[in-house]
């Protein structure tokens, strides 16, 4: 069954089926204690893949298919996607995926090491249009700056949005940090068909009503 494309209809399917809780993906917040040994939650030692706001999993399933020698780590703070996401990668039977509920910056900040992820996937964070909400972003400086801390040497940041003024603000933080980071080629990951850039449900989603979608991608700098 891993070895099969996850197709539309699979999903669709999935959704009217009653969403189980694998405990095997689930990496639950109460069982955190320090820095996350990630070869441990994964049995095994391989390059490790944060996505933070997983919405309903396709990057992950896709994703986790194509690189069997990474480790996929999703954190989804909405209930009902965090279910769905966990239901999807249970029955797909992905032993290198995990899924996780929590607050994405405590989770950096107290249970992720300096220098222990090859790479942060961010598709579509919440622009907070509101501005008086903009400080919710949380792609601002002092996410930014835990980011790069906890990326290895070479490790990456991929990032993507529909919001014209999110943007804007992400190339103004990232801007600032190019002592750390260098500018890359965003890589359009596995499950991107033609025409779209990341392959996410909400891509496909702002794509239908002519949203333009922006990308911004980079290293960090092995010093």
């Amino acid at each position: 069954m891993t070895g099969r494309k996850l197709t539309i209809q699979d999903g669709l399917e999935s959704m009217r089926k009653e969403l189980n809780n694998y405990a095997n993906v689930v990496l639950r917040p109460e069982d955190l204690q320090g820095p996350t040994d990630f070869a441990q939650v994964f049995g095994r030692c391989a390059p490790v893949h944060i996505e933070i706001g997983s919405g309903k999993g396709a990057f992950l399933v896709t994703q986790a298919q194509a690189q069997p020698d990474a480790n996929f780590l999703g954190i989804e703070w909405a209930s009902k996607y965090y279910r769905y996401v966990v239901d999807r990668i249970g029955r797909w039977g992905l032993p290198n995926v995990r899924m996780l509920r929590t607050d994405a910056p405590i989770f950096l900040r107290d249970f992720v090491a300096s220098e222990s992820v090859d790479c942060f996937h961010i598709y579509f964070p919440d622009p907070w249009p509101k501005k008086r909400h903009h400080k919710r972003r949380f792609l601002q400086a002092s996410n930014l700056a835990m980011l790069i801390e906890r990326l290895k040497p070479g490790g990456q940041i991929r990032i993507a949005t529909d919001h014209e003024d999110y943007f804007l603000q992400i190339q103004e933080v990232t801007a600032a940090c190019l002592d750390r980071l260098e500018p890359i080629e965003f890589e359009r990951p596995a499950g991107a068909r033609e025409g779209e850039l990341t392959g996410t449900n909400y891509e496909r989603k702002y794509l239908k009503e002519s949203r333009s979608i922006h990308t911004v991608a980079f290293q960090k700098k092995r010093v």
